[in-house]
């Protein structure tokens, strides 16, 4: 087995080294600043939660933080990563300004960064925050759940930046494993009716598969049509919490093997690196790549 693994590696090595499409560096290793009663919070809640990271930090630390974390991808075999870096009133400018900078410095892994909106678009405070920093981010990035209730007008907002700065739009979707969730195909149809067809990505959709399989082959025409691609991140909600909801059984990830039989382009990323998210994550790529392969029998080299 340990060949078999070496020569995919290999492969992988040969073809350039992994890509992480989809990580929060600048939270890396910050398990440290929580308690063992707050890493078992849930999601919703670390995200207000991640704040104390935020007032304790200042640029250096951020610097020294994402810098520290590149190193480690660089060790690991990953020579491309997109991260995403929090912007809100609470850290403001802080993080992204540092992680820009070390994009110039850093030459063993390439830095791509997207705005974490963590506390919604639709704040006027975060709005302008968040407006004013777009100059500094390679994509634009979206986390429509942060404005509950307004994930339409979330969309809509980010879109037009999108459209306005002619950047790619990467977008948290369908997180929680539950058919209550149908971002994904909400962003599908948002993207064709902006008219940014095969410039929006969707990260994570992992409800996708707790719907009938009669509403996924529909979202998935629709995410054909609209040019969707996908950031599958195989242990982020592998904790997925048990419940009592009627439901196709399914892994606790992105239906990737469906995907590509629809031919829609999937990527990989670690999302959390030991911090508040995910204490034991490392950010090994080949782990994130061996889970999903396992997850859903996807044995072609």
């Amino acid at each position: 087995m340990q060949d078999i693994l070496l020569k995919l590696k290999n492969r992988i090595i040969q073809q350039g080294g992994f890509v992480n499409a989809h990580c929060h560096l600048d939270r890396a290793n910050t398990v440290g600043y929580f308690s063992k009663e707050e890493q078992y919070k849930f999601l919703k809640e670390k995200w207000k939660l991640v704040d104390k990271i935020k007032k304790q930090s200042d640029y250096w630390s951020y610097k020294v933080r994402i810098g520290d974390a590149m190193k480690k991808q660089a060790t690991l075999g990953t020579t491309a990563v997109c991260s995403f870096i929090d912007i809100d009133d609470v850290v403001s400018t802080k993080a992204i300004l540092a992680a820009r900078e070390l994009q110039t410095e850093n030459r063993d892994v390439t830095l791509l960064t997207a705005c974490q909106t963590l506390k919604g678009v639709l704040d006027s405070t975060q709005d302008l925050l968040i407006r004013n920093s777009l100059i500094n981010v390679n994509i634009i990035g979206s986390l429509p759940g942060a404005d509950k209730g307004r994930e339409s007008e979330h969309l809509d907002k980010v879109m037009e930046w999108a459209k306005r700065t002619k950047k790619r739009l990467h977008v948290h979707v369908d997180q929680l494993n539950t058919p209550k969730e149908k971002e994904t195909e909400l962003l599908a149809r948002k993207t064709m009716q902006h008219g940014l067809e095969g410039k929006v990505t969707a990260i994570h959709s992992i409800s996708l598969a707790a719907h009938p399989k009669k509403y996924r082959e529909e979202v998935y025409k629709m995410a054909k049509d609209a040019g969707l691609s996908f950031v599958s991140c195989p242990s982020a909600w592998i904790d997925h919490p048990r419940r009592e909801d009627l439901v196709p059984s399914h892994n606790a990830t992105t239906p990737v093997d469906e995907l590509l039989e629809h031919d829609l382009i999937v990527a990989i990323g670690s999302d959390n690196i030991h911090d508040i998210y995910k204490p034991y994550s490392d950010g090994d790529m080949m782990f994130e790549l061996r889970l999903l392969l396992e997850a859903y029998k996807i044995y072609d080299d």
